[in-house]
Parts: C-alpha cells; sequence; structure tokens
C-alpha cells in the first residue's frame, strides 16, 4: 500500500483503528463498518497518544482519525503516525464546519478527510479508497476547505519551489488540484490513462508527496488553482 491502486484492485479485509474522544461515536462506527464485507475494526483509541501507541501495536490499514481530543490531538497523532514505521494511513473524521484543524491534519500527513454528516456508504467508500494508498478528495468537501484556509493568511506556508517539472507535468498538477481523477485528466489532455498516471506518479516523486491530498495542497499554495468564491 505504498501508493495509489489501480480502480479495478481487488481489495483485501482492511484494518481500521477508530480514533475519537466520544465513546458512543467509536460504538456507532464500529457498529456501521463491523456489517460491512471487507472491513474489520482492529481497535479503538479516545486521544492521540493511544492512536499512536496502537498503531504501532495492531498495524491498522487505516487510521480513522477525529482532530479535538484531549492531550495529544489528531494533528499531532497524524504526524507521528505517517512519519514512523508501519504501513498505516490516516483518514480525518471531523465536523469542518467548526474545525479549523483540518489543514494542518494533511499537511500532517493524512490521506483524506471525512465529516461526520456524510453518507454511511460515502464513510464506507472513504476508508477503502485511502486504504487502497488513493486519496479521499471529495470536491464539495476540498472547495470549502481550500476556501477557508486562503483567508486566513497563518497557516498558509510559503510557497513551494517546484524546479525540474515540466509544461505537462504543471498541467496535470493544476488538474489534480482542481479534483480530478486520472481517468478526467486523461480526457482533459486528450492522453491516455496510462499516461495521466505516469504523470501523477513523476509529480509524487518530484514533489515528495505522499498522495494527491498532498498534491492539492501544492497546486493551492503554488496559484495553479483558485479558491472557489
Amino acid at each position: 500500500m505504498t501508493g495509489p491502486a489501480d480502480p479495478g484492485d481487488r481489495d483485501p479485509t482492511v484494518g481500521v483503528l477508530l480514533v475519537d474522544d466520544q465513546p458512543l461515536v467509536r460504538a456507532g462506527l464500529r457498529v456501521l463498518m463491523s456489517g460491512s464485507p471487507g472491513l474489520r475494526v482492529v481497535g479503538e483509541a479516545g486521544d492521540g497518544a493511544e492512536a499512536v501507541r496502537l498503531t504501532r501495536e495492531l498495524a491498522p490499514d487505516v487510521v480513522v482519525m477525529d482532530i479535538r481530543m484531549p492531550g495529544m490531538d489528531g494533528i499531532e497523532a497524524t504526524r507521528l503516525i505517517t512519519t514512523g514505521p508501519g504501513r498505516a494511513r490516516v483518514l480525518v473524521l471531523t465536523t469542518f464546519d467548526d474545525d479549523a484543524y483540518v489543514y494542518g491534519a494533511l499537511r500532517a500527513g493524512a490521506g483524506g478527510f471525512l465529516v461526520k454528516d456524510m453518507d454511511l456508504d460515502e464513510i464506507l467508500a472513504a476508508v477503502r479508497v485511502v486504504a487502497r494508498g488513493d486519496a479521499l478528495l471529495a470536491p464539495r468537501v476540498t472547495g470549502r476547505l481550500i476556501a477557508e484556509f486562503a483567508a486566513r493568511p497563518e497557516p498558509v506556508p510559503p510557497r513551494p519551489v517546484i524546479g525540474g517539472i515540466t509544461h505537462r507535468e504543471r498541467e496535470v498538477l493544476t488538474l489534480v488540484g482542481g479534483g480530478l481523477s486520472n481517468a478526467e485528466i486523461a480526457e482533459r489532455l486528450v492522453i491516455s490513462p496510462a499516461t495521466a498516471k505516469a504523470h501523477v506518479g513523476r509529480l509524487f516523486t518530484k514533489l515528495a508527496a505522499r498522495d494527491r491530498v498532498q498534491l492539492v495542497i501544492t497546486a493551492y499554495e503554488l496559484g495553479l488553482v483558485s479558491p472557489p468564491r
């Protein structure tokens, strides 16, 4: 699970660690996921420190991570998990409208994010997407997220330097920043899906990006994509 997989790949059972300081939320998610084929809840944690410890002990495929928790919050836990040993990927679960820390979690290495009012099918699909090594970039939520932080000068870091990026790769990065899939990029640029995938793969390497979420962030930081008005 070191990189995005083809949509046709068959997924094994996905081990999930649930992290939330509210036991009822964890219980609800456990019930939902336990009844879904291909998903298995391997553990629960009530704070970030416990999440880091259990990730190392249980080696889940996906950590569904809350942000606001007592003690170590979800951002720091995400950073420790994604930079530590193991293959676990983090999927942030938050209430977007009153949570200003999602951007920080994505920069810390989260593979995507959910909002707590999403439909069950969307939540289950998101876990599987992140488990495959791809990133969850729901356009309606991504646009609101970028717009929120575009209005805040303090969290936005200096724009990165991207020497070595070709004109075509810059075009691809712009489209990734707009939330397009490889197939949609291929259609837009009139190239094959395999070529689009190869360009995205080179962007991962040149920008040292973990996944498409980080490519999206880079596209916005470079001004290749404008926040929605």
